[in-house]
């Protein structure tokens, strides 16, 4: 009672937790897929967000970078075009050089120059431009020689020493490219020229430039207008770099203690993309030594080439520490929600409870053979107290039904033993006439065959005897020196005889002696493998024999020859191409009975051990494509059919390695006063 009850007390419990998990399971399962789903929407939507507004600062940035270029431009231009540069072409050198002195300084430029016109093609495009008339601005990378012929210093203030950069972090993909320890001596240039014509004048060129290198006036000024907007940029800690190559020359970045990370290089990924292939890059990058949304341009020179990029980016922690404060909270709101869910149902499903607690014990006690249980009476009205009188109706007709079943069930145990008994014997009689049906109809085939293969056999074997016959007599005494050879034919006709002969032994016994009577088995053992040399030539085997004196058996020599041949024939097959056979007769006692046991060892694979026990099974064959599975069984049917017996065994080496498979066959030794003689017919050789 106390095991039926605990049994009960777990299945209410687990009635219990299934209705929990299945009212929870939408609040549990569901709805944090939903919040994964749209969180992570949210979160690539946020990405989006970032990347929309480093494309939107990227792009000021370069706008307003061609914007200083048009302006240098212009100024130049119109430099070029005022009446004091006309008046001041006239004067000497050095009066000239004073003015484009002044020029400079007023335009805010690094240098400033009058170039006549060249008798060549000059090598910048810019310049090249300018001689044809219109004016022009671009980005241009200068050697060390090429600024100070331009400006005395300013290959100085160009020179930039690689730094070594110590991240805060790593990672091999977007990381920071190694630093390259070759002082960087080149500058970038912000190149600009216009047409120099007056009239009674020859043309010339006025060429100005602005040095980016370490021009931190240009990159400040970049960065406020980039970010001007507290809104957008208050929190994002914009900053702005301008490359020369990998390398950056001008920018707001902070390596450390305050200090700008001028001469750090970019990582290998933006390299690759946006110098190597030319695109723009927008999406996270470890710029020096933490992560920014970051956006990369190309800046190309006036020959057309990729010299460098502007990049602008802001940092990425203040955004991912309102991402995480965002899961936090949705978080923390919806396992509020779960613990206060749970008791409130629990609460609200007590009512449900309490009428399956008592179903369930119920159930336990008709489980327990009392089907008198029922469910008490319920108050309520609802669908779990309609149940529990359905329960209790279901109850009453499974008990009249168990009481009629029972008294059906003593009848039919009746009837049933009566039939059984009836088909036991008719079983018995059945098994006894397939045994004769088969063993029949397989003598019959064989015997219809044999005595046609042996018909066609002895026409030409006495057609070979008569010509034999003819020749002595035609040679008369000259026979003689054929004697040999006449002799071995007559021995080989002889011997065809004596074959075909024990063929039809074996295949019709009636014929040729009696069924049961008293037999030698030698004589048996040596004709049957007459009968099945050419199987034991065929495959190579290796035939011993042991062949010792034994008490006559009473037996069918046409069955104990096909018992035989059976197990010889199995031997050789189971051995394939080649393989050793030892049979051995020798007499034995069983149960106190002597008798003669007669044993066929092969050198095959063996049985395998599972299947020992089914080889005398009716149909049972290991031979996929041939064989019916009867052979065996058969021979046992016979054998038992004799009073003997039939068992198999594996045998094994010193190793224990499976060497090959032993059937014997006992039969029992023939009474010396019993009926029948003992049957020697058939020839022997």
């Amino acid at each position: 009672m106390t095991g039926l009850r605990d049994r009960a007390r777990r299945m209410l419990h687990s009635v219990r937790l299934r209705l929990l998990v299945l009212a929870l399971v939408p609040l549990i399962i569901l709805m944090p897929l939903l919040l994964t789903i749209g969180m992570a929407r949210w979160t690539a939507d946020y990405d989006d967000l970032l990347i929309a507004n480093v494309e939107s600062d990227l792009r000021i940035a370069q706008q307003y970078l061609n914007r200083l270029m048009e302006g240098a431009g212009a100024d130049v231009a119109a430099e070029a075009r005022s009446a004091d540069l006309l008046q001041t072409l006239g004067e000497d050198a050095r009066t000239r050089d004073a003015y484009l002195a002044r020029a400079r300084q007023r335009l805010g430029l690094d240098f400033l120059y009058y170039l006549p016109a060249p008798p060549t093609p000059p090598a910048w495009p810019v310049i090249a431009r300018a001689l044809t008339g219109t004016a022009d601005a671009r980005i241009d990378l200068f050697d060390a020689a090429q600024l100070d012929a331009r400006a005395p210093g300013l290959a100085a203030r160009a020179r930039i020493a690689p730094v070594k950069n110590e991240p805060v972090k790593s990672d091999p993909a977007t990381g920071d490219a190694p630093d390259a320890a070759a002082l960087e001596t080149r500058g970038m240039v912000l190149h600009a020229a216009a047409p120099v014509r007056f009239a009674n004048r020859p043309p010339g060129v006025l060429v100005g430039g602005v040095l980016l290198n370490r021009n931190l006036t240009f990159i400040d000024t970049l960065n406020e207008l980039v970010f001007l907007n507290p809104v957008t940029g208050g929190d994002r800690k914009g900053t702005v770099t301008v490359f020369m190559d990998d390398l950056r020359i001008s920018t707001n970045v902070s390596l450390f203690e305050g200090r700008r990370a001028i001469g750090t290089r970019v990582s290998e990924a933006v390299r690759d993309r946006v110098l190597g292939q030319g695109r723009i890059w927008l999406d996270r990058a470890y710029v020096v030594n933490d992560w920014y949304m970051s956006g990369y341009v190309p800046l190309r020179d006036s020959f057309g080439a990729r010299v460098g990029m502007l990049y602008v980016g802001f940092l990425e922690a203040p955004f991912d520490a309102a991402k995480r404060a965002a899961y936090l909270w949705m978080l923390a709101a919806f396992s509020a929600v779960l613990a206060l869910s749970a008791p409130v149902f629990l609460l609200l499903a007590r009512g449900v409870f309490a009428p399956l607690e008592a179903m369930t014990q119920v159930m336990a006690r008709v489980r327990g053979g009392d089907l008198a249980a029922r469910i008490g009476p319920s108050a309520k009205r609802d669908e779990v107290a309609q149940v529990g009188a359905h329960l209790n109706e279901l109850l009453e007709q499974v008990q009249d039904r168990d009481r009629r079943l029972r008294a059906w069930a003593d009848e039919l145990n009746a009837r049933v033993d009566q039939r059984t008994a009836e088909l036991r014997e008719a079983n018995d009689k059945l098994e006894q006439a397939f045994h004769q049906l088969v063993m029949r109809e397989k003598l019959a085939s064989i015997g219809e065959i044999t005595a046609g293969v042996a018909h066609e056999i002895n026409n030409p074997v006495a057609v070979i005897q008569g010509n034999v016959d003819v020749i002595r007599e035609v040679l008369g005494p000259q026979a003689e020196d054929l004697g040999t050879e006449l002799d071995l034919i007559d021995d080989q006709v002889r011997r065809i005889d004596t074959i075909v002969g024990k063929l039809l032994r074996f295949a019709r016994p009636g014929d040729y002696g009696t069924f049961f009577g008293q037999v030698a088995l030698g004589p048996v053992l040596r004709d049957c493998l007459v009968l099945v040399e050419h199987v034991i030539t065929g495959a190579d085997v290796t035939v011993t024999t042991d062949i010792a004196d034994t008490p006559p058996v009473r037996v069918d020599p046409g069955e104990v020859q096909q018992v035989v041949v059976n197990l010889i024939v199995n031997a050789v097959q189971a051995m394939g191409a080649r393989g050793r056979l030892d049979l051995s007769l020798a007499p034995m006692t069983q149960a106190g009975q002597p008798g003669a046991a007669l044993r066929v060892r092969d050198s095959g694979p063996g049985i395998p051990e599972d299947k020992l026990t089914s080889v005398f099974d009716p149909f049972f064959t290991t031979k996929q494509v041939e064989g019916t599975g009867l052979g065996l069984s058969i021979s046992q049917s016979l054998v038992q059919r004799a009073g003997g017996l039939i068992s198999v065994r594996n045998l094994s080496g010193a190793d224990g390695a499976v060497t090959g498979a032993e059937f014997t066959v006992w039969l029992p030794a023939a009474n010396p006063g019993g009926d029948g003689d003992m049957d020697r017919s058939g020839p022997t050789d």
